[in-house]
Protein backbone atom coordinates (compact mmCIF):
# COMPACT_ATOMS: atom_id res chain seq x y z
CA UNK A 1 0.00 0.00 0.00
CA UNK A 2 1.46 3.86 -0.86
CA UNK A 3 1.49 5.87 1.31
CA UNK A 4 0.84 9.34 -0.26
CA UNK A 5 3.04 12.07 1.63
CA UNK A 6 2.01 16.24 1.27
CA UNK A 7 5.45 18.25 1.48
CA UNK A 8 4.89 21.65 2.89
CA UNK A 9 8.20 24.06 3.36
CA UNK A 10 8.48 27.71 2.14
CA UNK A 11 12.12 26.79 0.76
CA UNK A 12 11.87 25.25 -2.40
CA UNK A 13 15.20 23.70 -2.27
CA UNK A 14 14.00 21.60 0.80
CA UNK A 15 10.96 20.44 -1.22
CA UNK A 16 13.29 19.65 -4.08
CA UNK A 17 15.12 17.21 -1.87
CA UNK A 18 12.21 15.72 0.16
CA UNK A 19 10.65 15.19 -3.33
CA UNK A 20 13.76 13.22 -5.12
CA UNK A 21 13.72 10.70 -1.69
CA UNK A 22 10.31 10.19 -1.27
CA UNK A 23 9.70 9.74 -4.98
CA UNK A 24 12.57 7.20 -5.15
CA UNK A 25 10.65 5.38 -2.53
CA UNK A 26 8.61 2.26 -3.22
CA UNK A 27 5.92 2.30 -0.57
CA UNK A 28 5.47 6.45 -0.56
CA UNK A 29 4.29 8.90 -3.24
CA UNK A 30 4.28 12.90 -3.27
CA UNK A 31 0.93 13.85 -3.06
CA UNK A 32 1.07 17.20 -3.54
CA UNK A 33 4.02 20.23 -2.77
CA UNK A 34 2.77 23.56 -0.61
CA UNK A 35 4.96 26.48 0.18
CA UNK A 36 2.74 28.03 2.96
CA UNK A 37 0.78 26.97 6.02
CA UNK A 38 -2.35 28.07 4.07
CA UNK A 39 -1.38 26.39 0.92
CA UNK A 40 -0.73 23.20 3.17
CA UNK A 41 -4.40 23.32 4.80
CA UNK A 42 -6.42 23.66 1.75
CA UNK A 43 -4.20 20.84 -0.39
CA UNK A 44 -4.65 18.32 3.06
CA UNK A 45 -8.32 18.85 2.53
CA UNK A 46 -8.20 18.44 -1.34
CA UNK A 47 -5.95 15.87 -2.17
CA UNK A 48 -6.31 13.94 1.28
CA UNK A 49 -2.74 12.22 1.51
CA UNK A 50 -1.79 10.01 4.41
CA UNK A 51 0.99 12.21 6.36
CA UNK A 52 1.83 15.81 5.76
CA UNK A 53 5.81 16.78 6.56
CA UNK A 54 5.47 20.28 7.80
CA UNK A 55 7.87 22.96 8.36
CA UNK A 56 6.97 25.18 11.48
CA UNK A 57 8.33 28.13 10.16
CA UNK A 58 6.36 29.53 7.16
CA UNK A 59 4.99 32.58 6.18
CA UNK A 60 1.33 33.98 7.24
CA UNK A 61 -0.12 30.43 8.61
CA UNK A 62 2.83 28.82 10.37
CA UNK A 63 3.22 25.41 10.47
CA UNK A 64 1.66 25.41 14.42
CA UNK A 65 -1.48 26.16 13.09
CA UNK A 66 -1.62 24.28 10.07
CA UNK A 67 -0.84 21.59 11.92
CA UNK A 68 -3.92 22.22 14.22
CA UNK A 69 -6.21 23.06 11.43
CA UNK A 70 -5.71 19.82 9.78
CA UNK A 71 -5.41 17.45 12.77
CA UNK A 72 -8.70 18.58 13.94
CA UNK A 73 -10.04 18.21 10.23
CA UNK A 74 -13.33 15.94 10.89
CA UNK A 75 -12.87 14.31 7.92
CA UNK A 76 -9.92 11.48 7.53
CA UNK A 77 -7.10 13.29 9.41
CA UNK A 78 -3.88 13.26 7.68
CA UNK A 79 -0.69 12.77 9.98
CA UNK A 80 1.45 15.39 10.28
CA UNK A 81 5.25 15.14 10.84
CA UNK A 82 6.70 18.46 12.14
CA UNK A 83 10.47 19.01 10.25
CA UNK A 84 12.41 22.07 12.13
CA UNK A 85 15.69 23.40 12.98
CA UNK A 86 15.80 21.45 16.24
CA UNK A 87 18.90 23.99 18.13
CA UNK A 88 17.02 27.43 17.10
CA UNK A 89 13.51 26.48 16.88
CA UNK A 90 11.58 27.62 19.81
CA UNK A 91 7.42 25.81 18.49
CA UNK A 92 8.17 22.31 18.65
CA UNK A 93 6.12 21.97 21.79
CA UNK A 94 3.35 24.14 20.35
CA UNK A 95 3.83 21.76 17.26
CA UNK A 96 3.08 18.24 19.57
CA UNK A 97 0.54 20.14 21.41
CA UNK A 98 -1.43 20.97 18.25
CA UNK A 99 -1.60 17.55 17.13
CA UNK A 100 1.40 16.51 15.78
CA UNK A 101 2.70 12.56 15.33
CA UNK A 102 6.48 13.08 14.71
CA UNK A 103 9.27 15.44 15.17
CA UNK A 104 12.11 15.60 12.42
CA UNK A 105 15.49 17.54 12.21
CA UNK A 106 15.85 18.80 8.81
CA UNK A 107 19.63 17.10 8.93
CA UNK A 108 18.70 13.58 9.79
CA UNK A 109 19.44 11.22 7.53
CA UNK A 110 16.98 11.09 4.52
CA UNK A 111 16.72 7.32 5.11
CA UNK A 112 15.80 8.28 8.74
CA UNK A 113 13.13 10.37 7.31
CA UNK A 114 11.79 8.19 5.47
CA UNK A 115 11.46 5.89 8.15
CA UNK A 116 10.35 8.17 10.44
CA UNK A 117 6.94 9.28 7.66
CA UNK A 118 6.34 4.82 7.47
CA UNK A 119 6.00 4.77 11.05
CA UNK A 120 3.85 8.30 11.58
CA UNK A 121 1.63 6.19 8.27
CA UNK A 122 0.73 3.27 10.30
CA UNK A 123 -0.44 5.19 13.03
CA UNK A 124 2.36 5.03 15.30
CA UNK A 125 3.98 8.58 16.73
CA UNK A 126 7.87 9.44 16.26
CA UNK A 127 10.28 11.79 18.04
CA UNK A 128 13.42 11.70 16.06
CA UNK A 129 15.59 9.44 18.39
CA UNK A 130 18.74 11.34 18.36
CA UNK A 131 17.16 14.73 19.73
CA UNK A 132 14.13 12.61 22.23
CA UNK A 133 15.19 12.99 25.47
CA UNK A 134 16.46 16.54 24.55
CA UNK A 135 13.51 17.33 23.40
CA UNK A 136 11.28 16.13 25.86
CA UNK A 137 13.59 18.05 28.26
CA UNK A 138 12.71 21.35 26.66
CA UNK A 139 9.45 21.01 25.68
CA UNK A 140 8.40 20.25 29.43
CA UNK A 141 10.68 22.93 31.14
CA UNK A 142 7.87 25.26 29.09
CA UNK A 143 5.65 27.19 30.87
CA UNK A 144 2.76 25.32 28.91
CA UNK A 145 3.95 22.47 30.22
CA UNK A 146 2.77 23.42 33.39
CA UNK A 147 -0.79 24.30 33.01
CA UNK A 148 -3.25 22.34 34.43
CA UNK A 149 -3.45 18.75 33.44
CA UNK A 150 -5.55 18.59 30.00
CA UNK A 151 -6.31 14.68 31.00
CA UNK A 152 -7.01 13.05 34.45
CA UNK A 153 -5.23 9.32 35.41
CA UNK A 154 -7.80 8.46 37.18
CA UNK A 155 -8.99 6.04 34.75
CA UNK A 156 -5.25 3.88 34.18
CA UNK A 157 -3.92 1.28 36.66
CA UNK A 158 -0.91 1.95 38.70
CA UNK A 159 0.96 -0.84 36.13
CA UNK A 160 -0.37 1.44 33.41
CA UNK A 161 0.93 4.66 35.51
CA UNK A 162 4.07 3.00 35.69
CA UNK A 163 4.36 2.37 31.84
CA UNK A 164 3.06 6.11 31.16
CA UNK A 165 6.21 7.28 33.30
CA UNK A 166 8.72 5.00 31.52
CA UNK A 167 7.05 6.36 27.71
CA UNK A 168 7.30 10.08 28.92
CA UNK A 169 10.97 9.24 29.86
CA UNK A 170 11.27 8.78 26.09
CA UNK A 171 12.00 4.48 26.58
CA UNK A 172 10.28 2.53 23.57
CA UNK A 173 8.66 -0.60 23.97
CA UNK A 174 11.60 -2.30 24.11
CA UNK A 175 13.08 -0.70 27.18
CA UNK A 176 10.01 -0.51 28.92
CA UNK A 177 9.48 -4.28 28.52
CA UNK A 178 13.55 -4.75 29.92
CA UNK A 179 12.53 -2.55 32.88
CA UNK A 180 9.45 -3.97 33.94
CA UNK A 181 10.84 -7.52 33.31
CA UNK A 182 7.34 -8.00 30.76
CA UNK A 183 7.49 -9.21 27.14
CA UNK A 184 7.91 -6.54 24.27
CA UNK A 185 4.28 -7.58 23.58
CA UNK A 186 2.98 -7.00 26.77
CA UNK A 187 4.50 -3.28 26.96
CA UNK A 188 2.81 -2.51 23.69
CA UNK A 189 -0.45 -3.86 25.23
CA UNK A 190 0.47 -1.66 27.87
CA UNK A 191 0.64 1.30 25.53
CA UNK A 192 -2.23 0.67 23.29
CA UNK A 193 -4.74 0.77 26.58
CA UNK A 194 -3.08 3.95 27.35
CA UNK A 195 -4.12 5.49 24.86
CA UNK A 196 -7.29 4.08 25.03
CA UNK A 197 -7.97 5.29 28.04
CA UNK A 198 -5.97 8.62 28.06
CA UNK A 199 -7.97 9.24 24.47
CA UNK A 200 -4.40 10.00 23.02
CA UNK A 201 -3.62 10.23 19.23
CA UNK A 202 -0.03 8.18 19.51
CA UNK A 203 2.90 7.94 21.52
CA UNK A 204 4.04 11.41 21.67
CA UNK A 205 0.29 12.64 23.33
CA UNK A 206 1.31 10.28 25.48
CA UNK A 207 4.46 11.87 26.54
CA UNK A 208 3.11 15.45 26.36
CA UNK A 209 -0.02 13.81 29.19
CA UNK A 210 2.95 12.24 31.55
CA UNK A 211 4.32 16.17 32.06
CA UNK A 212 1.51 17.75 31.70
CA UNK A 213 0.18 15.97 34.53
CA UNK A 214 3.12 16.01 36.47
CA UNK A 215 3.89 12.04 36.10
CA UNK A 216 7.57 12.69 34.59
CA UNK A 217 9.08 15.87 35.88
CA UNK A 218 12.47 17.42 34.38
CA UNK A 219 15.38 16.99 36.84
CA UNK A 220 17.02 19.82 38.16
Amino acid sequence: MTVRVLLADDQPLVRAALRMVVSDAPDLAVAGEAGTGSEAVRMTRELRPDVVVMDIRMPGTDGIEATRLITEDPGPAARVVVLTTFDDDDYVYGALRAGASGFLVKDMALDDILAAVRVVAAGDGLIAPSVTRRLIRDFAARPAGRAAPARSLAPITDREREVLTLVGGGLSNTEIADGLCISVATAKTYVTRLLSKLNARDRVQLVIIAYETGLVTVPD
